[in-house]
């Protein structure tokens, strides 16, 4: 295994909390705030709000403001919190930052820009772009790996930007073949890549630790199952990570593979946590027998979000 020689300031399980909407498609912050109190009692290393398995694309600016400063003030400090920023306008992009940054988050993760389908930037200009963002904060910032941007961001890139760029020191890598290229990121970066971190709702997790991961952003739903996996590696007992990720695996290749973005509301509705699971509109319900096997598969393994609410 390799890694960075660098110690992280930021490692471990940082969970993707969900925004919680009304049946009729308002925030929902009294349910909100009970999901931020459930992931902690649930054994996080720190929580990510506004990322896309956040639906951030559904919001709103000044909803977005809402759910920073209420997910900010309501964590007071329990846990760090990554704030994802991420806007294709680099102006936009620094002033969303540093309102984060001045309400309290420990750390901003922003993809690279783009719009649509087709609407791509060459590497000069993403260079320039987080320099800017950079420029703009005095916290780190975590470059978002994944093929929802349709940019491709190689290794060598990625480490000129760690290496030239003051504050870019994190990355969440979600794009296939993860563990090649955390491995090369390392290799090419050294020092410079403080946080090399799993994502994809941690179904290459194992294979992302052993190449060197330190951290994990996952769904919300069960840190209390995947922070023993990471523990447990980083200790040195491959036998014990290794069926650990073997007994949680069917559930989290259910969330990646068929309930998506909705898989965690739909636990912590089933548990009593928040209020309801509905994504806002148009984002599709979950089909009713999906949602069937998901819970079926998660009372096998008990996880706290089942029992935390009742």
């Amino acid at each position: 295994m390799t890694a960075s020689a660098r110690a992280p300031r930021y490692r471990g399980i940082f969970p993707v909390v969900p925004t919680t909407f009304t049946e009729s498609g308002e925030l929902d912050l009294d349910s909100q705030k009970r999901c931020l109190d459930f992931m902690i009692d649930a054994g996080v290393d720190g929580l990510c709000i506004l990322a896309n398995f956040s639906e951030q694309f559904s919001l709103s600016d000044d909803e977005r403001e809402v759910l920073t400063r209420t997910c900010l003030e309501h964590v007071a400090g329990r846990v760090p919190v990554i704030v994802t920023t991420t806007h294709y306008g680099t102006s936009v992009c620094a002033a969303r930052s540093r309102r984060a940054q001045d309400m309290g988050a420990a750390m901003v993760m922003i993809m690279p820009p783009y719009h649509g389908a087709t609407f791509r930037v060459p590497e000069a200009q993403i260079f320039e772009f987080y320099d800017r963002v950079s420029d703009a904060i005095g916290i780190p910032i975590m470059v978002q790996d994944a093929p929802a941007s349709g940019t491709v961001l190689s290794a060598p890139f990625l480490a000129r930007m760690a290496e030239q760029i003051e504050h870019l020191a994190y990355f969440k890598i979600e794009v296939p073949g993860a563990a090649s290229k955390l491995r090369e990121l390392i290799r090419l970066g050294g020092d410079a890549i403080e946080g090399p971190w799993d994502g994809e709702e941690a179904i290459t997790l194992l294979a992302d630790l052993d190449a060197g991961a330190t951290g994990a952003m996952t769904g919300g739903a069960f840190p209390d199952g995947i922070r023993p996996i990471i523990e447990a590696h980083r200790s040195g007992d491959m036998d014990q990570a290794f069926a650990l990720y073997q007994r949680w695996l069917p559930l989290i290749n259910h969330e990646n593979r068929q309930g998506g973005i909705l898989t965690a509301k739909a636990l912590m509705k089933e548990g009593g946590v928040i209020a309801c699971e509905a994504g806002r509109h148009p984002f599709p319900p979950m089909h009713p027998e999906v949602r069937r096997g998901l819970i079926d598969i998660a009372r096998r393994l008990d996880p706290l979000v089942l029992r935390w609410g009742r």
